[in-house]
């Protein structure tokens, strides 16, 4: 039985088996607290109307 979609093998150690590194502007945003507080709003908010929304 032949498998239909083979995987490349990725050989250990290689460049493309590591991920891409995050860049400055990523890694300022997630460490930069005012942009949590404001995401933390965000997904708070989006749960509550979600709750709102759901049928019992």
């Amino acid at each position: 039985m032949s498998d239909l979609n083979p995987t490349p093998n990725r050989e250990p150690y290689q460049q493309a088996y590591y991920p891409p590194r995050p860049t400055g502007f990523t890694r300022a945003m997630r460490t930069l607290w005012p942009w949590q507080v404001v995401r933390f709003f965000v997904i708070n908010l989006k749960m509550l109307k979600l709750m709102a929304n759901s049928r019992h």
